[in-house]
């Protein structure tokens, strides 16, 4: 209501404001009408992620149909010939939104601005109809509207209520869906989302709010022409959009009042005025990106600091909170709910799965294990429609489900968390969850009700929050959570979309091993309502956890039975587990370190935005050290590897690799030093080939800083790398992707390699490898390693450097806290 109000007085004041400017009625008209243009834009580009380049087509069809309409029946309706250009603009929008709204990103657009050349062609082109260059003119107003003011009024009470109306539609459980789909489309799909059904309707619903606007501006200017269907039009328009603010609801009111004035003012001296209009646009979309509506809390800002925080992490909440009552209630009746029988998929020559079959029981917690590359995740996907199958049969509670897409497959109770956290990054972790409960609840689809007002919405969601240990963090941004956090959250997604199933893709990757036994725990809690299928990498838990066990090895089944018949099996063995962690832990060399310093950090202090997630930070690196950097989730061991190879400046502080200063200088002057860094996640270069990531990580880095490695120096360490150097970064298992990040790191010439995370993910037969590999590297480097295996990290580490909140709390010998579980327990809270 409040909303409301501003825009009305808003209205009211608007001729009075123009005046200011020597401006009348006349120029108020032409701004609101505008705003409604620019606000049904909006829609599409601010909310929805769709940027259309040729929306000014809607505008001048609804004015050349609403224009024919008048003339038709001789000028006496102004309100039917208003009605026939907006029907016919959301015919046309539907027809034509149908087919281009199968592409997406800049192939969508392209149609777009496509779609405006042809329109802009015919209307001029097509004299008899539009009257060609000359336009389409007679059109004539109620003899009450002759008046500028009086028809002011008319648009401006118009306007109102299209405002209200797309307020409660942006509010609604609708408008929250477009926005999903903005932050990202595919998660919206595997909850549950009919996105391409969304994005036409918001299509359609921003088509036809355009296409009113331009059939008033018929009525204001007695007559069209084909110049609002041009590509110029449409580009002025879009300009209004992104200079008012495109993410924010009244942004681009403010983008069209300053377009009007502007063009007003400068018009008078030069008629070349769309050009500095252009260099002001540019400036917008550099300094200002929020637009003007963004440009006040900007200033205010720079002139006043926002109070600095903690991490996001730092204001979690833990406790023991019941299980979501829509999950405990689950009954699947008993028997086999997920079968997957004879599934198989092909890339090109490659057979992923080949002719794969599991049984998932109600109410078990069945395991699907193996290799990296073994085809687990192709098999997730192929059960879960993300991906059609090349053969075989799927089916859900007795329901055949092959070929049907990831929506109707979640809709039917196929719930999913993916190996590669899958989230909504620009939105909040409540709201995050909202939009998995809210899929399965009746107003998911309205238009007209407001989210904050489903109750039952907002219960779950609490529940759902309390449960799977996010209480406290409801407000941060999904992007601002340590890996970890996001972990848990994706998870939290999948499980409130209150699922007949659950397949859960590596959901203890990047946990804290206290996190991994809770977050293990609540995974076999759940499989006692919801049967669970389950990939992941911790061996031993996984055989404490599960009911049943398959194992893949290069796409087919190599295993399928007991817990024992996986532990007992040979192949398995050889394949998958590995010698163990302990004899590999055993295995590794400390304390063969010199006292030569070549890594110092010195109280080194780190923000993001306004939360303080470095405090003077301090510690020091030798040369053929190994460091493991611990700490809980959000404790700022990712952070202190950003710092020092400057992804992230340091806010103060020291960090000096031999006699160079690393802070103030950039990343890439940072690597030319000698630092080699092989991010969580990996970060290969996709479409490449291994020996084109190599040689992009050698180009730049043959500065003479450091050891020097060879293509086939690093080959020896990697040989699993040399049969592999032609075939594509992302064709490769987990494990050779890992291999591929480390040894791209090495290329060049390096002394420092900082590791992330190196061992999440993996098979531990590769993790064994791994280890043993940078056992290694200590002869020729020094390393920085952060992972949450303590038992790999403290065996094949030196000294433990441990932070919280992100201070240094503890500097021990390694060996000592991976001897002694009670001293580990007391400075590792593990």
């Amino acid at each position: 209501m409040k909303n409301l109000v501003v825009v009305a007085i808003s209205l009211i004041l608007l001729p009075l404001l123009l005046q200011l400017f020597g401006l009348g009625a006349n120029s108020a008209v032409e701004v609101v009408i505008y705003a409604l243009a620019a606000m049904g834009l909006n829609i599409l580009i601010g909310y929805t992620g769709l940027v259309s380049f040729g929306h000014g087509v809607w505008f001048g069809l609804a004015a050349y149909i609403a224009g024919l309409t008048a003339l038709r029946l001789g000028n006496v309706s102004m309100t039917l010939a208003l009605i026939a250009a907006v029907l016919a603009t959301t015919l046309a929008a539907t027809a034509i939104g149908f087919l281009v709204l199968r592409r997406r990103g800049v192939y969508f657009s392209l149609m777009t601005l496509a779609l405006s050349a042809m329109g802009f062609q015919l209307a001029f082109r097509w004299t008899d109809v539009t009257g060609g260059e000359n336009g389409l003119g007679g059109i004539e107003r109620a003899a009450l509207l002759d008046d500028n003011l009086n028809f002011y009024i008319f648009v401006a009470v118009l306007a109102f209520g299209v405002i209200a109306l797309l307020l409660r539609v942006v509010q609604s459980p609708f408008g929250s869906v477009l926005v999903s789909i903005r932050e990202n489309e595919g998660r919206s799909r595997a909850l549950g989302y009919d996105v391409q059904a969304f994005k036409l309707k918001a299509f359609v619903l921003s088509a036809a709010i355009t296409g009113l606007a331009g059939a008033l501006l018929l009525y204001k200017n007695r007559m069209t022409s084909a110049e609002p269907m041009s590509i110029i039009f449409s580009g002025e328009l879009l300009a209004m959009v992104v200079i008012g603010g495109m993410r924010s609801f009244y942004g681009p009111v403010l983008g069209v009042l300053f377009y009007i004035i502007f063009r007003e003012y400068l018009s008078m001296y030069t008629e070349n005025w769309l050009f500095w209009f252009g260099l002001v646009f540019i400036g917008f979309v550099i300094f200002a990106r929020q637009g003007l509506v963004g440009v006040g809390g900007q200033l205010y800002r720079m002139m006043v600091p926002e109070r600095t925080t903690g991490a996001a992490m730092a204001d979690r909440q833990t406790g023991d909170f019941p299980m979501p009552a829509a999950i405990a209630s689950r009954d699947a009746g008993g028997g086999d709910v997920l079968v997957a029988d004879g599934i198989s998929k092909q890339f090109n020559a490659l057979k992923a799965v080949d002719g794969v079959s599991i049984r998932v029981r109600d109410r078990t917690l069945h395991a699907l294990l193996g290799p990296n590359g073994a085809g687990k995740t192709t098999a997730f996907n192929l059960m879960s429609g993300v991906l059609a199958t090349s053969g075989g049969r799927v089916s859900l509670l007795g329901q055949d489900i092959s070929g049907r897409s990831a929506d109707q497959i979640s809709n039917l109770g196929l719930g999913r968390s993916f190996q590669i956290t899958n989230l909504f990054p620009g939105l909040s972790v409540r709201e995050n969850v909202r939009l998995a409960v809210q899929t399965r609840h009746p107003t998911s689809k309205a238009m007209l009700r407001s989210c904050d007002s489903v109750r039952e919405v907002h219960a779950k969601v609490d529940e759902m929050v309390r449960w799977v240990g996010l209480a406290g963090m409801e407000g941060a941004r999904a992007e601002s959570l340590s890996y970890g956090g996001q972990r848990l959250l994706d998870l939290g997604l999948a499980l409130a979309t209150e699922p007949r199933i659950l397949l859960a893709d590596e959901p203890l990757a990047g946990l804290s091993v206290a996190e991994r036994e809770r977050v293990g725990l609540l995974i076999k809690d759940v499989s006692r309502h919801v049967p669970v299928l389950l990939v992941e990498h911790d061996i031993d838990r996984v055989f404490e956890l599960a009911d049943h066990v398959t194992v893949m090895a290069d796409g087919k089944v190599l295993v399928d039975g007991t817990v024992d018949d996986a532990k007992n099996s040979k192949d398995v063995r050889d394949i998958y587990i590995g010698s163990g962690t302990s004899e590999v832990a055993a295995s590794a060399r400390q304390g063969q370190f010199s006292d030569e310093k070549i890594l110092t950090l010195d109280r080194v202090n780190l923000a993001y935005g306004k939360s303080h997630i470095l405090q003077d930070v301090s510690f020091d690196l030798h040369k053929g050290e190994i460091l493991a950097l611990l700490g809980r989730n959000g404790a700022g061991k990712s952070s202190v590897l950003k710092a020092i190879t400057g992804i992230v400046a340091p806010a103060s502080g020291s960090v000096r690799l031999m006699q160079h200063e690393l802070a103030g200088r950039t990343s890439a002057q940072i690597a030319r030093l000698g630092i080699g860094y092989v991010p969580q996640g990996r970060g290969l270069f996709a479409g490449m080939t291994v020996r084109e990531n190599l040689e992009l990580g050698r180009i730049r880095r043959q500065t003479g800083e450091g050891t020097h490695w060879s293509l086939d120096e690093i080959l020896e360490y990697f040989p699993r790398l040399r049969e592999r150097l032609d075939t594509p970064a992302d064709s490769l298992s987990g494990g050779e992707q890992q291999m591929a990040a480390v040894a791209r790191a090495l290329s060049g010439d390096i002394r420092v390699l900082l590791l992330d995370e190196p061992f999440e993910g993996l098979a531990p037969a590769v993790v064994e490898q791994l280890f043993r590999t940078f056992d290694k590297l200590r002869d020729r480097l020094s390393i920085i390693i952060v992972d949450h295996n303590l038992d790999l990290a403290l065996s094949l580490s030196d000294r433990t450097i441990v932070l919280e909140r992100g201070r240094v709390l503890h500097e021990i010998e390694s060996r000592r806290i991976a001897e002694d579980i009670e001293l580990r327990r007391e400075m590792l809270w593990m």
